[in-house]
């Protein structure tokens, strides 16, 4: 059951709108270790469509996109990406047609053919929200508890990226950044071909979550190794 409060615009927007651009990644260019994330996470829920988005102060920006080209920023009341970081758990609509959100204009979804959305909040260490990482159906659907705790996992392993790459760039050290994108890829695409293969074989959405727990398990080891960069550079101080 969703928990959203009365308000799109949260008591704390002005600190978590500060968090958001202390990371500089608002309205930089795509960066494929995020593109694999998104086509993980599609992949993963056998959906078309997976965003990485933003929620800055009036509009969100997507990071990275998955089945929607050309996706512009939209404004903060248009997009269900602004409830999602206004809760803890993950922001699930099992079909847009019958439960819209309250705090978003719902006629923008519908007039995609939006039917399912599930977004995890991007959480950061001072305990801002800053974006989400969301799967979307054109068709309604039913979410298993172990998917919301896989898209948590995936969300929480790309707010831990976006630290690692604000770690690295902030010490100018972009060249370090590259090597560990391309270290992480790799990882990730070899997931993604692994998810593929579990979701193709899999009748219904709880065979498909019992089966990803395969990859869950290849994710907390991804974790480990983003977790240990981050603590290499924590002894270097950041310029």
């Amino acid at each position: 059951m969703n928990m959203l409060p009365e308000s799109l615009i949260p008591t704390n927007d002005a600190g978590r709108v500060r968090s958001l651009h202390h990371y500089q990644i608002l309205n930089t260019t795509p960066e494929p270790i995020f593109d694999e994330y998104v086509a993980l996470a599609a992949q993963m829920f056998n959906l078309p469509i997976s965003l990485i988005s933003l929620v800055d102060e009036h509009e969100v920006f997507f990071k990275a996109n998955e089945g929607l080209p050309g996706l512009e920023p939209v404004p903060r009341p248009d997009s269900l990406c602004s409830a999602a970081i206004l809760q803890s758990k993950v922001l699930t609509f099992t079909d847009l047609n019958t439960e819209a959100c309250s705090l978003v204009n719902p006629y923008v979804a519908q007039s995609a053919g939006l039917r399912f959305y599930a977004g995890a909040a991007l959480h950061m260490p001072d305990g801002s929200n800053i974006g989400s990482l969301c799967v979307i159906g054109r068709e309604p659907r039913p979410i298993e508890p172990q998917e919301e705790e896989m898209l948590s996992m995936l969300a929480e392993l790309v707010s831990l990226t976006i630290e690692l790459r604000y770690a690295y760039l902030s010490r100018d050290r972009a060249y370090e950044w590259q090597a560990a994108q391309r270290e992480l890829e790799e990882i990730l695409h070899d997931h993604t071909a692994l998810a593929r293969y579990l979701t193709t074989r899999a009748i219904t959405p709880a065979a498909t979550a019992r089966d990803l727990n395969t990859v869950a398990r290849r994710l907390a080891e991804l974790r480990e190794i983003i977790t240990g960069h981050l603590a290499e550079l924590a002894e270097t101080p950041a310029q």
